[in-house]
């Protein structure tokens, strides 16, 4: 039997490794072991996504907890590395995603010799000061093996030198995520609650740094979308809700609610007008689902939703008159519910 370890730390993690963990435990060639690196630790950021997915607790918890990017990535990589030496070593290790422990668990198991696969290889923003950006590129520097969701990873992948043979477009998993979840998300109506009708409401997210953690620049936001017509729905996001407290009034229009588990939140964005946001995964949902999306982001390392997909590029000072311009784009190849299956095969291939 071989041993995998599907690293997972954050909420975006939960999703991607959620459709991949589900079907390895139904093969009987593998015994699939979910590491949480505590990344995300509060319930309605950590636990309620595994409720949904009705996945087992995480096998292994390393504890990362909420601290620097650096003190997170390194005691992460020393949680990881003991895990590894003291129980057994995995066959594979799979990292997902970009977050630090994408990073973090790459190089500790290249450090002792372990195998390595990227899933959402060759993403890439061009953008250095995202902190993702750098955990993109050093994971993929130092991987064997790159799962990709678009022909654009590939080409980035085949650029910076990566060899052919350990490439593989497999798809969006996160589509599988959505497929997966299909029946329990139609049957939520979450808009319900809010007392909305579908399509006549937006969906806000905010949490990266650059647009949240200075009030001055928070507040920009919040003005401009408060003088949308239209209410909108906005699962405020701890980091978030920190600069938040500051700004008064709130527009009217502006509903909060606490973060939202992936059937609720995800029950909201089929239902609605048009999302606002500056998540990365919104990207990929909304243009499969052919929801217009408007990126509050100069750059994105998934060109593939806005030269293909429903997505478009905006800041807040243009958010105005570029929601007047939605589009719902068409869905990228392979983006098809079943990367879950190419990744196996894969996988299978790479233990042979």
């Amino acid at each position: 039997m071989k041993t995998l370890h599907l690293i997972c730390a954050a909420r975006p993690n939960f999703m991607k490794i959620a459709p991949l963990y589900r079907a390895l435990k139904n093969e009987a060639w593998c015994i699939p072991e979910i590491v949480h690196a505590g990344q995300h630790y509060e319930y309605k950021m950590s636990q309620a996504f595994f409720d949904d997915f009705r996945l087992p607790p995480a096998h292994h918890y390393l504890g990362g907890g909420s601290k620097t990017h650096a003190e997170q990535t390194a005691q992460t990589m020393i949680a990881y590395e003991k895990l590894c030496l003291e129980k057994r070593k995995p066959d594979l290790v799979v990292v997902v995603g970009d977050v630090n422990a994408t990073l973090a668990c790459s190089i500790s198991a290249k450090k002792i010799h372990l195998p390595v696969a990227h899933l959402e290889a060759g993403l890439r923003s061009f953008d250095r000061t995202m902190p993702e950006e750098i955990n993109r590129l050093v994971t993929d520097s130092i991987s064997d093996y790159f799962w990709t969701p678009s022909k654009d990873a590939d080409d980035n992948l085949k650029r910076e030198g990566v060899p052919l043979d350990r490439i593989r477009m497999v798809g969006n998993i996160m589509i599988d995520t959505y497929c997966m979840m299909k029946e329990k998300i139609e049957s939520s109506e979450k808009y319900k609650i809010f007392g909305l009708k579908k399509k006549e409401y937006i969906v806000l997210t905010l949490h990266r740094p650059v647009n949240v953690d200075v009030k001055e620049k928070l507040e920009g936001i919040i003005h401009k979308v408060g003088q949308i017509d239209l209410p909108i729905i906005f699962p405020v996001h701890p980091r978030t809700y920190k600069s938040l407290k500051a700004i008064h009034p709130l527009p009217q229009n502006l509903a909060l609610c606490p973060p939202l588990g992936y059937i609720d939140f995800m029950s909201l964005v089929s239902n609605s007008a048009y999302v606002i946001s500056d998540s990365g995964g919104i990207q990929e949902e909304t243009t499969y689902l052919s929801i217009p999306c408007f990126t509050l982001r100069d750059t994105t390392e998934r060109p593939v939703t806005v030269t293909v997909g429903s997505n478009q590029l905006i800041s807040a000072n243009n958010v105005l008159e570029k929601i007047k311009h939605p589009k719902t784009g068409a869905i990228p190849p392979l983006w098809d519910g079943k990367t879950s299956e190419r990744i196996i095969s894969s996988i299978k291939e790479i233990l042979e």
